[in-house]
């Protein structure tokens, strides 16, 4: 054993040889017990816990006072130990907790710092007694994840299986070869331009074949893969090929995969297979992306300059002036404003201040969890996000650990863990490797949160920042930041003789007055997102939407079918245009089945047809 710098040594006369060392604490102190025994879960067998009591007669060299001050560490060899050197020496002896040891021994001040901390908190040994029930439990014990991880990698591939399907049943009317953006004319275009550099710059596997059939293809792979992982099929290169086809998507959608769950989604398929491997290091990259995710969603609201959101008057627009809300929006709109204000200042409670609870202990992060639970249900009730508060409830499930999922998980549930698989640890080497793409991830967040704070990280950062932006492991975030305070929508008609026009209808956004707000979570209807945007851009930046006019005159059906409703179905309108148009929910005739009111604001594009031989 190395020689405990500043340690005494006992008789080895002194009682009976022991080959293992010894923790010796006041068996009287609750505080103490409370934390032998977890020590004790962490060491094993490696080292022997004894209350003082039972041992003082084998060490008459040592005060009975000395006992009664600090916790005593004894080596086989007789050298000892007390106070914060005794612990770190018995931490040692756990997997993965000898760094404490390290820093005592070596790290200039820490080995002060750390007995003047002891000596404080062992003079207050009742009230630290009180605080570990309350923030840990009564039977605090190590935290384990091995049920956790497995419950989140089944329940991501529910997840991913939700995005490939969405994206399926769309991808023809909007990447197909007839649809809105044609993804081989986006090949076609870029192909030549940056040759074999193309694959790193984008990389998808539709530099390789750009077919209607591979896009389908792409996408029913990803669901099949999604059911292996549900399954349990071969978890790890399921997620990888999970990951390789939804990046593959996120570049050929182009326009129309250009949303923050969409990266969120990638970023999480990869802390999904850290976690294959590595539980604990997986839960803590985790937590670290659910930190940032809802961190950042507060911060950007703050540092948008809007005021909406700085004088709590922002969710007195929010429920009408969000792209899609539920039915339940327009219940929650009819809220007094003071009790909007009041939810506002919670919601930034929840963005802002509950996730630094996530590092702090079991307890409190608990509270963490159930807070941002609490906060995505709300908005999964009144607003149509897809999977993406889904995806963020799952990571709040990370904020928990096994001991806490067996006391409300139904039995039958925790027999679909495979048996063995607690006990199952990857090779040194692979350890390493894990854990060393799980700090990449975290050294290149810091640099996109540092530079969102308005930073400038240094060159090296950046530089590897930029190597591995195009695939999207890790990406920034935050929801949300300008509040709109106005309803626009864009209302499309066709004509065949530019007098009478009829209006096309969507699916889900905003148009027929009295058709109840829909429920579509968790589609992602890609068409009906993008025409909010587009309502609060100018028409002149929103280069798909003439393309999208352009397929309604030729009557495209792929087109066409992303629709609830084709006012031309036999032939193609000659004319189309569209107009703006301000909405804002019904009022005392919501009780006759009308849900919106509407006033014209304008034309957003022009009367438009397709030209002709000859034009």
């Amino acid at each position: 054993m190395q020689e405990i710098p500043g340690a005494q040594s006992v008789d080895p006369a002194e009682g009976p040889a022991s080959t293992r060392p010894q923790l010796i604490y006041d068996g009287d102190c609750g505080f103490c017990g409370y934390w032998a025994r977890y020590w004790q879960k962490l060491t094993g067998e490696s080292v022997e816990y004894r209350p003082y009591q039972q041992v003082l007669g084998r060490y008459p060299t040592i005060p009975e006072a000395e006992f009664q001050r600090a916790v005593q560490f004894i080596a086989p060899d007789g050298e000892r130990a007390g106070g914060a050197e005794a612990s770190f020496l018995t931490l040692a002896h756990a997997r993965g907790k000898g760094f404490w040891l390290t820093l005592y021994r070596y790290l200039p001040g820490f080995a002060p710092v750390s007995e003047r901390a002891y000596a404080f908190i062992a003079k207050r040994r009742p009230a630290f007694y009180r605080a570990s029930l309350m923030l840990w439990g009564r039977g605090h014990e190590p935290p384990r994840y091995e049920l956790i991880s497995f419950l989140f990698l089944r329940l991501f591939g529910f997840i991913t299986l939700f995005a490939f399907v969405s994206f399926a049943v769309q991808a023809q009317g909007l990447i197909g070869s007839h649809g809105i953006l044609p993804l081989s004319e986006l090949v076609d275009s870029l192909a030549p331009r940056f040759g074999p550099e193309r694959f790193v710059l984008m990389p998808m596997v539709f530099w390789l074949n750009d077919s209607d059939l591979a896009v389908q293809t792409t996408c029913w792979a990803g669901a099949g893969l999604s059911l292996m992982l549900i399954f349990n099929l071969l978890p790890r290169l399921s997620l990888v090929l999970i990951y390789a086809l939804y990046l593959s998507l996120l570049y050929a959608g182009q326009t129309f995969m250009n949303f923050q769950w969409d990266t969120f989604l990638l970023e999480t398929a990869v802390v999904a297979l850290v976690m294959s491997f590595r539980p604990t290091s997986g839960v803590w990259l985790a937590r670290w992306l659910l930190f940032r995710f809802m961190f950042m969603s507060g911060v950007v609201k703050l540092i948008s300059g809007d005021p909406n959101w700085r004088n709590l008057s922002a969710l007195s627009y929010h429920f009408l002036t969000q792209p899609l809300p539920t039915p339940l929006a327009w219940y929650a709109a009819q809220l007094p404003a003071g009790s909007l204000k009041a939810a506002t200042g919670a919601m930034f409670v929840v963005e802002l201040a509950l996730p630094f609870l996530i590092v702090f202990p079991r307890r409190l992060r608990f509270a963490a969890g159930f807070g941002i639970l609490l906060l995505q249900a709300c908005i999964l009730l009144t607003g149509n996000y897809n999977w993406f508060n889904l995806q963020t409830m799952l990571l709040c499930l990370t904020l928990f650990d096994d001991a806490a999922l067996r006391g409300i998980a139904p039995i039958r549930l925790l027999t679909l863990m495979p048996a063995g698989a607690q006990s199952q640890e990857p090779r040194r080497a692979v350890t390493i490797f894990v854990n060393a793409v799980a700090l990449m991830m975290v050294v290149l967040s810091l640099v996109q949160m540092d530079e969102r704070f308005g930073g400038s990280p240094p060159w090296p950062a950046l530089a590897i920042d930029d190597l591995f932006e195009p695939f999207h492991i890790v990406s920034p975030y935050g929801l949300f930041s300008v509040m709109t305070t106005t309803r626009n929508e864009i209302i499309v008609e066709g004509s065949d003789d530019g007098v009478q026009w009829r209006e096309y209808e969507f699916r889900y956004k905003p148009g027929d007055l009295m058709r109840r707000p829909p429920w579509n979570i968790p589609h992602q209807p890609r068409l009906d997102w993008q025409m909010w945007f587009a309502a609060i851009d100018d028409p002149q930046r929103v280069p798909w939407f003439s393309r999208f006019l352009e397929r309604l005159l030729e009557n495209e059906a792929s087109v066409t079918g992303l629709l609830e409703r084709n006012p031309f179905p036999d032939k193609p309108p000659t004319y189309v245009r569209a107009e703006f148009y301000e909405y804002s929910y019904a009022g005392n005739d919501h009780a006759a089945g009308q849900w919106w009111n509407r006033r014209l604001a304008g034309l957003y594009f022009p009367r438009a047809r397709l030209k002709t031989e000859g034009e």
